[in-house]
């Protein structure tokens, strides 16, 4: 059981990372707080659902669904976001928060209210014998080696190519950076895009395990604040560990905590409690890493 919740709480801490990445990378970068991240997970999700049910192919809806919320993040980010660029941060919130209830209510317009269904693909459907006496999902198998695929993707490009070390400038001294001739629209696109190509795999492969629906983005957004407030702002790595952390410590809470709670009181009791402390556990997290480091476990900014 140990090993079971273990690879769970590592599956969805990937999942987290992919949406955190590009959260921390803009925030780093642009100095802009975006509500709307949460939307490009949705959008993503939707689009791969969508083009899943057409083609009857769910590796081509993963493949045009992450490629077309990439261009969704590109557009909204041409168009809309940079003129938030040099606002202050309260005109940045309500101006995201405002693109995410337009979001939602653009999938409820074409999509309609209820639930899409978005199935694993049949190669993936049943459960493999990592060793003698223990199966687990493949599809989650997937999911776990997806994300460590990314997230070593993403630490070669940050630390092995010329973009990287543009994008690295950027969140440590974004005035410095300009100051050297980085290209700053160009390379705010472009993170954007990156940023909403990696929801758009986040929608993919939790799209199958949880519903595909109108508004899934605001609750999986605020975990991915607290990721990026445990990491640092613009960390990629901040944001990868901070990202396991939360995933296994949400995990752990949600599965033994009832259990503990199960010997201290009575059963009703037991019910009401145990999930409402499980589900403070990463904000206890967030607030005891913030007391000993207020800038986070690998702030970016001096």
């Amino acid at each position: 059981m140990l090993l079971e919740q273990a690879l769970n709480g590592l599956q969805f801490g990937l999942m987290l990372f992919l949406l955190a990445a590009g959260l921390t990378l803009v925030f780093g970068i642009m100095d802009m707080i975006n509500l709307a991240h949460g939307s490009l997970y949705m959008v993503g999700a939707y689009l791969i659902a969508s083009i899943t049910a057409a083609t009857g192919n769910y590796w081509w809806g993963l493949l045009f669904g992450v490629m077309g919320a990439a261009a969704f993040g590109a557009l909204l980010e041409l168009t809309i976001l940079r003129r938030f660029y040099q606002r202050d941060h309260l005109s940045q919130v309500l101006g995201t928060f405002a693109i995410l209830l337009i979001c939602n209510e653009g999938v409820r317009l074409i999509w309609g209210s209820q639930p899409v269904a978005l199935s694993t693909p049949d190669s993936l459907s049943g459960p493999v014998e990592i060793f003698s006496g223990f199966y687990y999902a493949s599809f989650s198998l997937f999911i776990i080696g997806v994300g460590l695929l990314v997230a070593l993707l993403m630490y070669w490009v940050i630390t092995r190519t010329r973009l990287g070390m543009q994008v690295r400038a950027g969140a440590a001294n974004r005035e410095m950076a300009m100051a050297m001739g980085v290209d700053v629209p160009k390379l705010f696109t472009a993170v954007f895009a990156a940023g909403a190509a990696l929801c758009g795999v986040a929608g993919g492969m939790l799209g199958p395990v949880m519903a595909v629906q109108v508004g899934m983005g605001e609750s999986i957004l605020i975990v991915a604040f607290v990721v990026v407030v445990i990491g640092g702002i613009g960390s990629i790595r901040g944001a990868f560990l901070g990202a396991l952390f939360v995933g296994i410590i949400d995990t752990a809470g949600r599965t033994f905590m009832p259990m503990v709670f199960a010997q201290l009181m009575s059963p009703a009791a037991a019910a009401n409690a145990a999930p409402a402390v499980a589900s403070v556990l990463i904000y206890l997290l967030m607030a005891t890493v913030l007391f000993f480091k207020p800038r986070g476990l690998f702030p970016t900014h001096g």
